[in-house]
């Protein structure tokens, strides 16, 4: 009978190299977080060239990839009111080399102006960091008889089935407050889209319409030409490149419709890594912090409003409510 020798010892060498195999297993994650980003890193702004959110990303782009050590390149993918360029960071491999800088239509509205949204920004993003917010101007043609909010309604009601707002599409804040200061008024208001805020802003200098909900950007140099009137402003504070105007709260509307606003934010595929999701967004909060940055977004018309995933989150999460009210009262669908 042949007896088989009894297995041998396990060999110090031989320990020391299954301990190190385990040691290199625990800390994969943290070594793949660290090699991030591995390569460039693609932001996508799901509008044309050139607008507001554009200019923010841009300076997103030229900072985070100054500090990532990998380039940040601008991919501009407009199209279909931002569900293009959307989609495609939500269905992007989540890795954080693809993210998403955009406007609220993109990532909340949208869910509730269209029946068949190709994605679902609640499961398909994961939000990185607020980046700005952007309250609007209220503004008028010079020929309304009003400089406050409380003229201006009195004006509205008593001029029923005469006036018309502007907005720069169906589904915009500005068609949404503006069906709300008509109904709110029973003033049957006409309401005029307009393809981009442009276009509304020429009008409404011109007189074909008589009020329109518009950035500071775009409303403030014409009003201090005295082509337009501001009667106020969106949120909850002043706007600093407008200090002397004051918001529609202050004149005693306590209406949401005028309190909320809407916000540039940053976000990544769902399921992208939460060490990734956290660094980008403290990269982003550390580089708005910089006063210079506060002041470039400042004179857009914008309030720098970075900071964590959690709070961004939170703040969604508190508004969103309010936008699906404001759509289901303005009867906007875009399907």
């Amino acid at each position: 009978m042949t007896i088989s020798n009894p297995p041998s010892a396990p060999t110090r060498r031989h320990c020391l190299a299954l301990a190190a195999g385990a040691a290199a297993t625990l800390v994969l994650p943290t070594a793949h977080a660290q090699a991030y980003p591995s390569r460039p890193i693609r932001i996508v702004v799901p509008y044309p060239p050139g607008g507001a959110t554009d200019n923010i990303a841009r300076i997103v782009g030229d900072k985070l990839g100054a500090r990532l050590g990998q380039p940040a390149i601008i991919d501009n993918k407009g199209g279909a009111g931002g569900i293009v360029g959307t989609d495609a960071v939500a269905k992007a491999a989540p890795d954080g080399h693809t993210l998403l800088v955009a406007l609220t239509t993109s990532m909340l509205t949208n869910q509730f102006l269209y029946e068949n949204l190709p994605y679902n920004p609640q499961r398909d993003l994961a939000l990185i960091s607020q980046i700005a917010v952007a309250p609007v101007t209220l503004a008028v043609h010079p020929s309304v008889p009003a400089s406050t909010m409380p003229e201006l309604l009195k004006y509205i009601a008593a001029n029923k089935g005469k006036l018309s707002y502007g907005s720069w599409g169906n589904g915009s804040y500005a068609h949404m407050a503006g069906a709300h200061m008509s109904q709110a008024t029973g003033a049957d208001m006409a309401h005029a889209a307009y393809k981009g805020e442009a276009a509304m802003i020429q009008d409404l200098i011109g007189g074909q319409i008589q009020m329109a909900f518009a950035s500071a950007l775009n409303s403030k140099p014409h009003a201090d030409a005295g082509k337009l009137k501001l009667i106020g402003v969106t949120g909850a504070r002043r706007m600093a490149i407008l200090p002397d105007t004051p918001t529609i709260l202050e004149q005693g509307l306590q209406d949401e419709v005028y309190q909320i606003v809407g916000f540039i934010g940053m976000a990544a595929p769902a399921k992208t890594p939460r060490e990734i999701v956290q660094r980008l967004s403290s990269e982003v909060q550390s580089m708005f912090e910089a006063p210079d940055i506060v002041q470039r977004v400042a004179s857009m018309g914008f309030t720098v409003s970075a900071g964590t995933p959690e709070a961004f989150a939170a703040s969604y999460k508190r508004d969103m409510p309010v936008w699906g009210r404001m759509v289901k009262a303005s009867g906007a669908r875009l399907d």
